[in-house]
């Protein structure tokens, strides 16, 4: 059906085969017939076996990233339109859709793009050269099909503004997509009100991954000290607030972050008692340690250590050093909140090296929750990229 077949070498494919929807270059044996990058193509196995249809791009590693299975399924429009109404239907079934995220990328079936719904906003972010050629098509298919259920969608914007593009030989690419409008948006995210940068922010402007774990923390929050390192915005910090705590310290590296932070915690009224400040949680923490200080709940949500195999050694060095840090100024008795975020920080070893700090801390752990991302973040299984945060909830006690 498609002009241009990319056949595997022998015994190449295993992840394609075992549900996956990535092919990498060394894995090609040959490719017949001419294309253009971006283009649709067959995939066969060594053996002729089509394995279904996907998109090429020889400038990246990723060479080809599945769209279908069926060797018959038509690429139009139509498809498209299909694959984006699949997802909205699973998030009405699954998640508060007020605010989420609408398209995960391969999650989703439709790789190399992400949307973000920030209340009547769209964001999107394309980081694959085939996808980015369906990219109109998509947003036309979600806003029509989110009217559909009586949401009006007011401006989308484009954050397709991640170094991963150069590697698909595109451009960095950030603006409106239609007419203007503005881009400080108001949400509200489990009882909390944030003012979310969808122009300057990071990433798509706000953390939509880290909703149900935001929530878990207010069961023991009420009355209580809590630390929140690498607030970015506040999202937990005010989660906390807004829970009851008696005083929330959040802290960021970045001072855009923490100023719009403080603006939020003024949205909530909890200026009283949620103050942010922009520091180094690496410096610091060893300071309040030196000071004396201890709180009832500490809590790590550091940006990814890592982002390739080839450095996840000095990311293990950097989880457990802010664990141990995090880990000596929890009270007995009190909490520690901790996750990663990083694909390549694979769970058994970020359980191992949580464990490692808290034998350096010299403090026992008892484990109360372990979650991983917000279900509009749907994991794919056998899709490792779409498996990437996980979360704990510790109760710390002191080696008796």
């Amino acid at each position: 059906m498609y002009q241009t077949i990319v056949t595997l070498k022998k015994g190449e494919g295993r992840t394609l085969k075992a549900g996956g929807m990535w092919v990498y270059d060394n894995e090609i044996d040959s490719i017949l017939g001419g294309f253009e990058n971006g283009d649709v193509v067959e995939i066969h196995d060594f053996d002729g076996y089509c394995m279904g249809v996907g998109y090429i791009n020889t400038n990246s590693k990723i060479t080809l990233r599945l769209l279908s299975r069926r060797r018959d399924a038509v690429i139009d429009t139509a498809f498209m339109e299909q694959r984006v109404r699949d997802a909205w239907e699973y998030r009405k079934q699954t998640i508060d859709i007020s605010s989420c995220r609408v398209i995960f990328g391969e999650a989703d079936f439709l790789p190399g793009i992400v949307v973000d719904k920030f209340s009547d906003v769209l964001v999107v972010e394309s980081l694959a050269l085939g996808i980015d050629r369906w990219k109109p098509v998509i947003v036309e298919a979600l806003i029509k099909i989110l009217a559909e259920d009586g949401i009006t969608i007011r401006g989308v914007y484009e954050r397709s503004d991640a170094k991963v593009r150069l590697q698909e030989g595109m451009e960095r690419s950030k603006g409106f997509i239609g007419e203007p409008f503005d881009t400080k948006v108001e949400i509200v995210e489990n009882g909390v009100k944030y003012i979310v940068d969808v122009e300057d922010g990071q990433k798509t402007g706000f953390f939509l991954d880290q909703k149900n774990n935001r929530a878990s923390i207010h069961k023991f929050c009420k009355g209580k000290k809590v630390l929140d390192c690498f607030t970015h915005t506040g999202s937990f910090a005010l989660n906390a607030g807004i829970a009851g705590a008696a005083s929330v310290l959040g802290v960021d590296a970045s001072q855009l972050a923490v100023d719009q932070a403080v603006e939020n915690a003024r949205l909530n009224h909890l200026e009283d008692r949620v103050r942010f400040q922009c520091a180094d949680v690496f410096e610091l923490l060893p300071e309040l340690e030196a000071k004396g200080e201890n709180f009832d709940v500490v809590i790590l949500d550091p940006p990814a250590f890592t982002k390739s195999r080839n450095s996840v050694k000095n990311a293990v060095k950097g989880y457990r050093e802010i664990n141990l840090r995090g880990l000596k100024l929890v009270r007995d008795g009190g909490f520690l909140v901790t996750c990663s975020c990083s694909h390549f920080m694979e769970p058994d070893l970020f359980a191992k090296t949580v464990r490692e700090a808290a034998s350096g801390a010299h403090r026992r752990l008892r484990q109360v929750e372990f979650r991983t991302q917000a279900c509009d973040h749907p994991i794919l299984w056998a899709a490792d990229q779409s498996y990437y945060l996980k979360f704990y909830i510790f109760q710390v006690v002191t080696e008796r």
